[in-house]
């Protein structure tokens, strides 16, 4: 564990962790002994996204290395709004609805961190140290010991500032105090000097830090990690259908196993370091044979399993891969009905069908043909499938009886391209 501790930052660095760290000598000896490390997670949704596993599975890290996380849930800060990275005003959400996400959140972040023993996580909720503090205290406390002068000056104000068609309200302007507060409240409470975030929050981090040294004389530390991004330049955690979501209600864990899977050569490396716990020497040696056998995936396939197994569990990589094996080997019948399920949410085009419909036209709504003339084509040149039987007459009418558990049928046009007919429940 002490071994651990002190090549932490090393292993930070090596994979591709460390965007920007305050006194990198102090900080390595401040992590020599086990530490308190907070990270916060606005409630901008009812569930993170992908992006979020970078600080999330970077507190995992300083937990295994005997160090104490503490996860802070923004319950105020989420009430405001955070300005980095914007280029325009948040909208504000309702008081009861970020209440409800940051209930969410914290069953959400429970799967990544131990609670248990000497080193256990704490999840924190700033509302816990907002919610009663007076305007006046708020001001003569934390805002005369910040400069407008230097709050301009920061990115995240400085880029609204610049855009005639913009700006900044003086309520999102406030929040680098909040989060500076935030910092001051866990050292005082639980002794954490040191925050973790993403390169954006680099300024609202020092302004903590400048706030610690200013009330308690203390030298606190930032790290910040890069902002995940791919290598052909498109938007990393975003696919045709919309955000990757940690919830599986919002994404299944077939389209979360997917998105992983589909990761391009030339970023597999980098995702390995980023979002698995493999050792540099496993991840160069997997990379290599999966570079001398592209075709086989090896690195993609390893990588989908042990983020899925992650994020959604041991069995949700079982149905993800009886799901694909189902779909591309064309054993169909193995598929479960949670299977199916997965499939209606995100994983192919479905639509609701009632007894009777025609296929022709249910074809045209699902998005498998332009026209009704071009799905009797399809049928009439043998390209469709219904739950792997071929399809021979072009005037079929979909009846459930033959359904998957009465109410799923997979229609397949050509080899690869899969839709999903659901009964409807209107029926």
């Amino acid at each position: 564990m002490e071994q651990m501790r002190e090549k932490l930052i090393e292993e930070f660095g090596w994979r591709g962790l460390v965007f920007q760290i305050s006194n990198e000598a102090k900080l390595a000896l401040h992590l020599s002994e086990p530490r308190s490390v907070y990270c916060g997670f606005d409630p901008t949704a009812d569930s993170l996204h992908i992006g979020s596993l970078v600080p999330l599975l970077a507190l995992r890290r300083f937990q295994l290395a005997g160090h104490r996380p503490i996860l802070l849930l923004g319950g105020a800060t989420g009430l405001i709004g955070d300005p980095s990275g914007r280029a325009d005003e948040r909208n504000l959400n309702q008081q009861g609805t970020v209440a409800q996400w940051v209930e969410k959140l914290r069953t959400q972040v429970g799967r990544f961190l131990d609670f248990d023993g000497a080193n256990a996580a704490t999840v924190c909720n700033n509302l816990d140290w907002t919610q009663q503090l007076d305007v006046i205290s708020f001001l003569r406390d934390v805002g005369k010991h910040f400069s407008v002068n230097a709050m301009v000056q920061r990115d995240s104000v400085k880029a609204r500032l610049e855009r005639e068609d913009q700006g900044i309200s003086y309520t999102e302007f406030s929040y680098m105090l909040l989060q500076a507060m935030d910092f001051l409240e866990l050292a005082r409470r639980e002794g954490c000097l040191l925050q973790i975030g993403g390169s954006d929050q680099w300024g609202n981090i020092i302004s903590g830090i400048d706030l610690i040294r200013r009330h308690t004389g203390q030298e606190a530390f930032a790290l910040t990690m890069p902002l995940v991004t791919k290598a052909d330049g498109s938007k990393f955690g975003k696919t045709a259908s919309g955000a990757v979501w940690l919830d599986a209600n919002k994404t299944s864990p077939y389209s979360f196993y997917q998105f992983w899977l589909n990761s391009a050569d030339a970023d597999i490396e980098k995702f390995l370091k980023l979002f698995t716990f493999m050792s540099e020497a496993d991840i160069a040696d997997l990379v290599a044979r999966s570079q001398q056998a592209p075709e086989q995936r090896l690195a993609q396939r390893e990588l989908a399993r042990q983020v899925t197994e992650l994020v959604h569990g041991e069995d949700a990589v079982t149905s993800a891969e009886r799901i694909s094996a189902s779909l591309f080997g064309g054993d169909e019948a193995s598929l479960q009905r949670e299977d199916l399920k997965q499939l209606q949410l995100d994983g192919v085009p479905s639509v609701a069908v009632s007894p009777g419909d025609g296929l022709l036209n249910t074809m045209v709504a699902v998005g498998a043909a332009k026209s009704a003339g071009e799905a009797r084509k399809l049928i009439q040149g043998r390209g469709v499938r219904l739950n792997g039987s071929q399809v021979e007459d072009p005037k079929l009418v979909v009846v459930f009886d033959d359904a998957y558990f009465g109410e799923f049928f997979l229609l397949r046009k050509g080899k690869k391209q899969h839709f999903l007919l659901v009964k409807s429940q209107l029926d």
